[in-house]
């Protein structure tokens, strides 16, 4: 045999073959990436993923550390070791995060090429058979009216219960006239595909470029950092990041429901942060709330905890001279100062909530002011400043209460309850609005899918040997079968109306 009759496989090339082979298992890959079955077990996958992290508490949720506190060193290493205190952030979520976005685009890809033909190129004549053989059908004759006449009154009875633009062919003897509403409808699976999609994308915008900390601030504190409590196998650490900015906290309030009671969650309607932020823009004027978070620059203050430590936001005295006996009575906001007739200056110094001489103790529970005082800088006129205490009725007899400092003495008569310190949540969340848009694009075409329909209704028109027409109706819907079972009656009832038929 020459070279020039040599076949393929007499001089060993086999690349046809190994060709097919690639080309067969690529279409196999591509079929399971693109099926319906891997899409629902994704679902399922990331359903569970959520699952835990509902279920176990996330490291940047506030009460975090008491929640690992309570844990088994076992808990600890197998959920650290998972990734399952920031669930939302481990490689494995995202990893089923990209496989179903790309599952999603690969399903869109390979059905939208038939449902567009399907809704653009419609089947304008089917067989009589198959008309006859769906759930919405009417078959009856008429011999009084032409089959012009007939066909006009097709398209007047689709046209009356809303089946607009009917078309109307002809096909072996045998007029059709076509009409169709909802077209749309069958597309608007991938409409939701689009809008699932887009909330995957602002998910991944925040797990990848988002930032989540918290800020505790005092007043006259000024902080750029916030602090992230993060997990690494059976270890917790914390991690310091710097903000594009500065927040100054110029005030903390705390609004009880009882103000004789603690200042503890159960008794506080809300918790008031005063802040200033200041960058290259200047400064900003700002205040969080427990039920109003501030947004700044893409990062967004929220009320997390507060240290409920005993301390007053402003305070009331009653002055006492000690010449002529007569009181007078005082409000000093925290921090601040106010002058006596005779020029004397009081400054609140500080506020203890259950006070000892000496340091005060910071393991004390002092949130329901167990024995409250407030020190005072006295300061008279060309006199050096001075230390005295004011305290409630409880101690308002003690020796130390009735020395007179500056010729006065002070008795604490009311005071306003807050804690110690603020602690606001600094989110940054580069995803949150499209997120927020993909949800509701889902909405919106979830309602579109499920309460809307795409409905086609055939009209088949024969003449029979006899000189009568044969005409036979019939219709299908892809949802909402008894809706269209109603309307395809009506258009069953107002055609015989129109051909003379009796119902």
């Amino acid at each position: 045999m020459s070279v020039l009759e040599e076949s393929p496989s007499d001089i060993g090339i086999k690349l046809p073959v190994k060709s097919k082979k690639k080309d067969s298992l690529l279409m196999g890959l591509l079929n399971v990436l693109c099926s319906v079955r891997l899409g629902v077990i994704l679902l399922v996958l990331l359903a569970l993923a959520c699952l835990i992290g509902m279920l176990i508490m996330q490291q940047n949720v506030d009460g975090f550390e008491a929640y690992y506190a309570q844990l088994t060193p076992a808990q600890r290493l197998v959920y650290g070791s998972l990734g399952f205190f920031d669930i939302y952030h481990v490689w494995y979520f995202n990893a089923l995060l990209a496989l179903l976005s790309l599952n999603i685009i690969l399903a869109s890809i390979d059905r939208i090429p038939k449902a567009w033909v399907y809704v653009s190129k419609p089947t304008l004549q089917v067989p009589v058979r198959w008309l006859k053989e769906q759930r919405a059908t009417e078959s009856f004759s008429s011999s009084r009216i032409s089959k012009e006449e007939i066909t006009a009154a097709a398209i007047d009875a689709l046209k009356n219960v809303g089946w607009g633009k009917p078309i109307v062919t002809e096909k072996n003897n045998r007029t059709y006239v076509f009409a169709q509403s909802g077209t749309w409808n069958r597309l608007g699976a991938y409409a939701v595909h689009v809008a699932l999609l887009t909330i995957f994308f602002g998910g991944f915008l925040t797990s990848q470029l988002g930032q989540t900390g918290q800020m505790p601030l005092a007043p006259k504190q000024t902080s750029d950092k916030i602090f992230e409590v993060v997990v690494d196998l059976d270890q917790v650490n914390q991690v310091t990041k710097r903000l594009p900015f500065e927040v100054t906290c110029t005030d903390i309030q705390q609004k009880l429901i009882h103000n004789d009671g603690p200042i503890l969650a159960g008794n506080t309607i809300d918790w008031l942060t005063r802040i200033q932020i200041k960058d290259e823009r200047g400064i900003t004027d700002a205040v969080v709330n427990m039920n109003n978070p501030f947004d700044y620059r893409g990062y967004r203050f929220f009320q997390a905890s507060f240290v409920p430590t005993g301390r007053a936001r402003n305070i009331k005295l009653q002055v006492k001279s000690v010449a002529d006996g007569s009181i007078q009575e005082v409000e000093i906001p925290r921090d601040g100062n106010v002058n006596l007739p005779d020029g004397t200056n009081l400054r609140f110094a500080e506020f203890r909530g259950n006070f000892s001489l000496g340091k005060e103790n910071p393991n004390d529970d002092t949130s329901a002011y167990p024995n409250p005082a407030a020190i005072i800088v006295v300061t008279p006129p060309g006199a050096e400043p001075q230390t005295a205490y004011a305290f409630g009725e409880k101690l308002a007899d003690i020796p130390i209460a009735k020395k007179p400092i500056g010729g006065y003495t002070f008795r604490l008569a009311d005071f306003e309850k807050v804690g110690d310190q603020h602690v606001l949540s600094v989110q940054r969340d580069p995803g949150a609005t499209v997120v927020y848009v993909g949800f509701g694009m889902l909405a919106l075409t979830l309602i579109a899918v499920f309460f809307f329909s795409h409905q086609r209704v055939w009209t088949a028109i024969e003449e029979n040997a006899d000189k009568t027409f044969g005409i036979v109706l019939g219709g299908h819907t892809n949802r909402n079968q008894n809706a269209f079972d109603e309307r395809f009656k009506n258009f069953a009832d107002n055609f015989r109306i129109r051909v003379g038929e009796k119902l």
